[in-house]
């Protein structure tokens, strides 16, 4: 892994010196348009020094990591409008799925940043730059040990991995979700979610095992088709369909609560019940303890990357996309609907627990704790 330091330190020289103690500059001074970059106000306060973002690795495709320092990595539920706390050790993610809601984040996220931090500024546009941009969260486990509270904690759900793959390519090489885990060993009695797409999560079977017996622990292998062909077209660099299956596979066999996150479900693409039902029969052959549907969101940041997608791939669908979602971030009520009702259908006749509206979710969350399996069906 090639380390480089980008952006000017304490130790870069730079083009105005170094600065000494406070109010003294090496002879000769630096000039107005040194100090102040062109269309810069003069700060009016001392403002804090800037960690420079170092690049971590890079790849021959073009992807390179980028070091986000981080002041917190838990996200309130107050603060994402969902019913649990999150948790994402990367910023972007390499898979590329045309339909991923958390595109916004990143842009946010290198907007902030490039004010004070001009390594942060990317040439690229937003989608390509949230797939070939990653930002890590090298100091994610020591943060979490650090500010974690269980009092807050206490009775709601973590899930690992809400915005972005936390055993996604870049997780071979940091190892930031394992030391997550670990850091959550010296804690008990917490409900814990998982989702991720990639085989991946088996290299912590031995961790997950002890973690589950200190907290509830849910690991969704999120899947939209049993079809790899279609998988492709919708997710550009995504693991193939069977590699998933398999990986789910060697998670139940080892004790663990997995199951599959049917997520997103797609009107026109993967709402048949054919392909539900491949994906019931497939998840029921690698003993999934539950299978669980999540209808397709297209809010407009979804929609910047997904629509230019469907025009491409499926054009025939278009106008249904147009007529089903209008405006809204979700599919008409009655669609999902019956699409909640073939779920369930699906889910009685394969033996899986039927998953719940959100209606009874709310009852049974006025009696019990629900599970992180409970808290993301049907965000």
């Amino acid at each position: 892994m090639r380390m480089k330091q980008q952006g000017g330190g304490a130790e870069s020289g730079g083009s105005g010196g170094q600065r000494g103690r406070r109010g003294q500059y090496p002879t000769p001074l630096p000039t107005v348009h040194e100090v102040i970059p062109s269309g810069r106000q003069l700060p009016l306060f001392d403002e804090p020094e800037t960690t420079p973002w170092i690049t971590l690795d890079e790849r021959r495709r073009g992807t390179a990591f980028l070091r986000l320092p981080v002041r917190t990595v838990l996200n309130p539920p107050a603060s994402t409008g969902m019913g649990f706390w999150s948790l994402n050790p990367y910023v972007g993610c390499e898979f590329g799925c045309s339909y991923c809601y958390a595109r916004d984040a990143h842009r946010y996220q290198l907007e902030r940043a490039a004010d004070q931090i001009p390594e942060a500024s990317s040439p690229l546009p937003p989608w390509q730059a949230f797939e070939q941009r990653i930002l890590v969260k090298s100091d994610a486990a020591a943060t979490l040990a650090r500010t974690l509270d269980p009092t807050k904690l206490a009775g709601q759900t973590l899930v690992i991995g809400t915005a972005t793959d936390p055993y996604q390519p870049a997780e071979r090489t940091f190892g930031l979700t394992r030391q997550i885990l670990e850091t959550l060993l010296s804690h008990r009695g917490y409900s814990i979610g998982i989702i991720t797409k990639s085989p991946l999560v088996t290299r912590d079977i031995d961790i997950l095992q002890r973690l589950s017996r200190q907290h509830d622990v849910s690991i969704n292998l999120s899947l939209i088709s049993t079809n790899a062909q279609l998988v492709r077209r919708l997710e550009r660099r995504s693991p193939i369909p069977q590699a998933r299956l398999t990986a789910l596979g060697k998670l139940t066999a080892a004790g663990l609560n997995a199951g599959i996150m049917m997520a997103p479900i797609l009107p026109g693409l993967t709402d048949d019940r054919r392909g539900l039902e491949a994906m019931m029969r497939s998840a029921k052959a690698a003993n999934a303890r539950y299978v669980i549907g999540i209808p397709l969101r297209l809010d407009p940041v979804s929609r910047r990357r997904f629509w230019p997608t469907l025009q491409q791939e499926f054009p025939h669908l278009v106008e249904r996309y147009r007529r089903c979602y209008g405006s809204r971030s979700y599919a008409k009520r009655a669609y999902i609907s019956a699409l909640i009702r073939r779920v369930r259908q699906l889910q009685q006749q394969y033996g899986f627990p039927v998953q719940a509206d959100r209606r009874q979710r709310k009852t049974s969350a006025a009696t019990r704790r629900p599970s992180a399996c409970e808290q993301m069906a049907l965000l």
